[in-house]
Parts: C-alpha cells; structure tokens; sequence
C-alpha cells in the first residue's frame, strides 16, 4: 500500500513538471494539440473542440475603461454584461511596481531549471503555492506551452528555497504589487456592485470588514517552434469574483471569446491592466454578469509574461444574489456557496462546474 502511494504521488509531481522549453527544438508530441481534436475533461463530456490558435475571429475589441471618468460605474457594468471583460487606465497603480513585477517574473522563470524546480507545487490541490503547469492541466490530454509560480499569501518559503543568499527583493516586490492590487481590486468590485445597484448590506462580507483574499500568478509563455499545434493556456473561465491581469509587453497572446462567440485579441496597452469577470462574480450578479471565456496562445518570436491577481472572498465566506436589487419577478439563479467549496466543485467538473450551483 506505501509503495503504491508513493508511486501515486511520484506520478502526480511529475505531471506538475514543465519541460524544459530552453531545450526544446520541435514540438513534442505531449503538447502538439492538432487542429480540432476533441480534449476528454475528466469527469465529464468532451467539450466541443477549442478552435485552433489563430488571429481573432471577430473585427470588436474589449472595451477599455477609463477609471478617472465620472461614467466609469456605467462603462464597468456595460463591459461585465456585454464582455465579461475589459482593461482599464488611469488606475492608479504605478508603472515602477509594474515594471518590477516584470523583471522579477523574467528573473524567475530565465532561473535555471533546477532552481525552479526547488519551487515545485504540490500535487495536493489546484490553487496550492509554487512552480509547475498550469493548474488546469489535468483536465486536458495534452500539455500547454507554458509554465508558472503560484502564490497564496507570502512568498517567502519558495523565494528562499530558489534563492537562498537573495530572496528578500523578490519578496518586496510581491508584498507591493498585491497591496496595490488589492486596492484596485477593491476599487472595481465596488464599481461592479454599484453598477448592480448594491449597498453595503447586500454584500457585507465584502464591506466594512472586507472578508477578502487574493493568489498572484506569475505566467510564462516561451517563444514555441510550432505555435500553429500548441497551446499556451486552454480555454477555461476562472472561479474568482474578479481577475486582474498585467500584460508585460506590447505582442498579443490573451485571447477572449467575444460576444459573438468568436476569439478576440486582447491588444496590449501600455501599462492598462485587463479585468475577467470570474464564476463568482456571475453568481453573485444572479448572471447579469458573464464569466468570460479565455485563453492564451504562443508565438514563435516573443517569450511573453503576464501576472494574473485572482481576486475573491474569504474562502470560508458563503456568497450570494441579494434579493434587494433584482428585478421584480425575478428569483435567485444560484445557491449560496463559499469560494472554497466552489473550488472543490470546480475540480470535478471544470468548464461545467456553474451548472452544479443552480438553484
């Protein structure tokens, strides 16, 4: 029985294991995703085949709001029903903790391999701290060109374990770039729940005593020799109120399904920050919200870096539609649920995981 735990977990940290991209000259066959193939998800149906990665479908962009404008509220909630998507300038997060979060990242991921991999993730669960693949990996029969660093809370213990002597830097731009960003986060989600018509006593576990949480993910996105047959990160949604997502450089990768179903480009601005609707903001706005599909393609000439601020309540905290707000007739469309069993749902049925919280 050890031993066949031990194999077990053995099989499982090797699963978590990026390849080694600095080595790789062809595609190998474990990430090559040929055109329409049907991905198995474990514990569920095939999805429809993810169409290949390809310029955007659609000729729209996402709407970009402007934070300093008096009808920002309105833009916001316009964007959430629409989109489920968009970026925003002028939000006061200032370009040198962006361009620290950048070269720290860079430095992490140009780090050795075997460095990096001082920093492993454990196989325990998906939203557990440290290096490896993408956490929804394991939903998909082949792997994606990518490869990240997790972080839940502080980021010391996997600093140290990859820079023994020279840790603390990263550490302190960590510690700045999530309190700025809890900050905006903070700042949105109000503009979202205003845009809903909320108070205050419709999401008390969000104000006064701001029962929230927060996981940093640093992407990495290397150049592929192949970017026609792979894929950076799949299509999913994510189980945040919110996410929040800096772009480190001006070349494409962030695609989102548009609402005329098509993939659209995310371009890049200079310094704007793109915000998802995640599952639980749906939930809470009884769906007048859309979590938006995305996913992340890979190009032949760019390594490109994004950080991810996966933004939601305490996980302990259950959430839900207030009835105040909604329109006459209308009746609740999810149960409450906190973040943390949402998660657990979601690691069974992924994609479909909203369908399980129906009323």
């Amino acid at each position: 029985m050890q031993a066949s735990k031990a194999i077990n977990t053995q099989l499982a940290i090797d699963h978590l294991i990026p390849i080694d991209f600095n080595n790789a000259i062809d595609l190998p066959d474990s990430h090559n995703w040929p055109l329409f193939q049907s991905i198995t998800i474990n514990n569920s149906s095939p999805p429809p085949p993810p169409p290949p990665p390809s310029p955007s479908g659609g000729e729209k962009s996402i709407p970009v709001v402007d934070l300093d404008d008096p009808r920002a509220t309105s833009h916001v909630g316009t964007a959430c029903e629409n989109w489920g998507v968009f970026q925003v300038t002028n939000h006061g997060v200032p370009a040198a903790v962006l361009d620290r979060i950048e070269q720290q990242a860079r430095r992490f991921f140009a780090s050795p391999r075997e460095k990096k991999l001082r920093a492993l993730r454990s196989p325990e669960g998906p939203s557990s701290s440290g290096y490896g693949v993408a956490p929804i990996s394991r939903f998909f029969s082949k792997m994606m060109w990518s490869e990240g660093l997790t972080i839940a809370g502080s980021p010391v213990e996997h600093a140290r374990r990859v820079w023994p002597r020279d840790y603390s830097t990263f550490c302190t731009v960590i510690d700045d770039y999530q309190e700025e960003m809890k900050g905006l986060a903070e700042k949105i989600c109000a503009l979202m729940f205003k845009s809903l018509g909320f108070d205050k006593r419709d999401a008390e576990w969000f104000e006064p005593k701001r029962l929230t949480q927060a996981i940093v993910q640093l992407n990495s996105y290397p150049k592929c020799p192949d970017p026609t047959r792979a894929m950076g990160l799949a299509p999913h949604t994510d189980s945040s109120l919110i996410t929040m997502l800096y772009h480190t450089n001006t070349s494409k990768g962030l695609q989102v399904q548009g609402p005329d179903m098509n993939w659209v480009d995310v371009e890049p601005i200079a310094n704007a920050i793109t915000v998802h609707v995640g599952d639980l903001m749906q939930m809470v706005s009884n769906g007048r919200f859309k979590s938006v599909l995305h996913r992340a393609i890979v190009s032949k000439a760019h390594h490109r870096i994004s950080v991810a601020y996966f933004f939601g309540p305490r996980k302990d905290v259950k959430i839900s539609a207030p009835l105040g707000p909604m329109k006459s007739g209308d009746l609740p469309v999810y149960r409450p649920i906190s973040w943390n069993e949402y998660l657990n749902i979601k690691s069974i049925y992924f994609n479909k995981a909203m369908e399980h919280v129906l009323v």
